[in-house]
């Protein structure tokens, strides 16, 4: 999710240093690139965690590994721009990210709704607390969800309508977060199964939202299966004690090997 505001955890993460959290479409995305692309969202977006970042883009942490400037440089759009943002929430978006959109845009892809729900927080309590904790805290973001998520989706996705009423409108999905089953130091399989099972829960609601919306929902569940934490090969960190902002975001694989092949499938 996005870059979950996690640096404001650092030091209740550095406490549990012991932890080891550990055809078609082608056609598409050519009709595509006959118009401008706009990339908003959150740090799933941005790139945070897959590094080479721009170094104009500040706070944002937008690389050049992330999806959407992957995309761009495929596919050669008549005009780009990056808007996506770490720690954006649907207010973000709404607020900050839209001025780029226009009649003439004809591609949107977006990741939102991880900040709004409040996923730094679950993770730092499972982290740190105990498995009834931590399964209290997720019922809590799964009751928000239900709740309160659906309608600041609305609201972003009416203003994106709003602003580029002709465009194709990509909503990707946050992966889940642990392969289970495996030997693997940290929080328990309980934990790691609620985690899981919360990413699913939010991941349904997105849907269901763009599709009432009218937009395309393109899944990177399937993508980066094997490849979640406590996996051989991780597309996603752990904690990143050289950099906290990191942990449980893509890396650079996971925006290639992911992202960006579910995005070019449904652009």
């Amino acid at each position: 999710m996005s870059r979950f505001r996690l640096t404001g955890y650092v030091t209740s993460l550095l406490l549990a240093a012991g932890l080891g959290l550990g055809g078609a479409a082608t056609a598409q995305a050519s009709t595509a690139a006959t118009g401008g692309y706009v990339a908003l969202g959150d740090s799933y977006s941005s790139g945070v965690g897959a590094g080479s970042y721009i170094s104009s883009s500040g706070s944002c942490d937008r690389s050049t590994n992330a999806y959407p400037y992957l995309w761009n440089a495929a596919h050669s759009p008549s005009s780009f721009a990056f808007n996506a943002c770490s720690g954006a929430t649907t207010d973000d978006v709404i607020n900050n990210q839209l001025g780029s959109l226009t009649s003439g845009t004809s591609l949107v892809s977006l990741t939102i709704g991880g900040n709004d729900a409040g996923f730094s927080d679950v993770m730092t309590t499972c982290v740190l607390q105990s498995d009834s904790a931590c399964i209290s805290r997720i019922n809590t973001a799964k009751a928000y969800v239900d709740s309160t998520l659906p309608g600041k989706l609305d609201n972003a996705y009416n203003a994106i309508s709003a602003k580029a009423p002709n465009a194709r409108v990509v909503v990707l999905s946050y992966p889940r977060f642990y392969l289970l089953g495996q030997t693997c130091l940290g929080l328990s399989d309980t934990k790691r199964s609620a985690i899981n099972d919360a990413a699913d829960y939010m991941d349904a609601a997105i849907q269901k939202r763009v599709a009432a919306h009218g937009f395309v929902f393109a899944d990177v569940r399937s993508a980066f299966s094997t490849h979640e934490i406590c996996s051989g090969d991780s597309w996603l960190h752990s904690v990143n004690w050289l950099d906290i902002s990191e942990s449980y975001h893509p890396t650079a694989a996971g925006h290639s090997g992911g992202y960006l092949p579910a995005f070019t499938d449904n652009a």
